[in-house]
């Protein structure tokens, strides 16, 4: 079904409000992945605080135009599904990177962080970065160690004297 011109007006608009808020983007390529396995990857996503789309190249290179994933205009061709990080950079890589080890029939195209287009090393390294809630426990644990160490040193100073 052919969409109107107010309907293709309005997911631009909506797609590149959100690219503007976004931290990073993934595309892949989401041909011969059955129609359930997509909907259960987009609840994870929405957990995730990661919005996915299947959208026409075209309705997404007029989108991407004034953000900074404009990069990727020039790589679109074929089926594609995208993906926006919104809170965390690493959250859609990590989602779709998880979901292409499960169907090895989905292929990562491309990503885009910090305005710079990614390989899939960059990709999976991307994919582990720890969110910002991980990051702090880490660094409390860490906090804790390095107290814990110095007071068991010290314990172990006065009991030798």
């Amino acid at each position: 079904m052919a969409l109107h011109r107010k309907k293709k007006k309005d997911i631009i608009k909506k797609i590149n409000n959100i690219a503007k808020k976004s931290l990073s983007v993934i595309i892949a390529d989401p041909s011969n992945v059955q129609v359930n396995k997509i909907n259960k990857l987009r609840k994870k996503s929405i957990l995730l605080h990661v919005k996915i789309y299947v959208i026409k190249n075209t309705l997404l290179q007029k989108s991407l135009i004034k953000t900074n994933f404009s990069k990727l205009i020039d790589t679109l061709n074929g089926p594609t599904l995208i993906a926006f990080s919104l809170k965390n950079p690493g959250s859609a890589s990590r989602l779709f990177i998880n979901f292409s080890k499960k169907n090895p029939q989905f292929k990562i195209k491309n990503a885009i962080c910090e305005n710079k287009i990614l390989n899939i090393k960059e990709i999976n390294d991307l994919a582990l970065l720890p969110t910002h809630t991980e990051a702090i426990i880490k660094f409390i644990l860490l906090l804790q160690e390095i107290s814990l160490g110095k007071f068991l040193r010290l314990l172990n100073q006065i009991t030798r004297k």
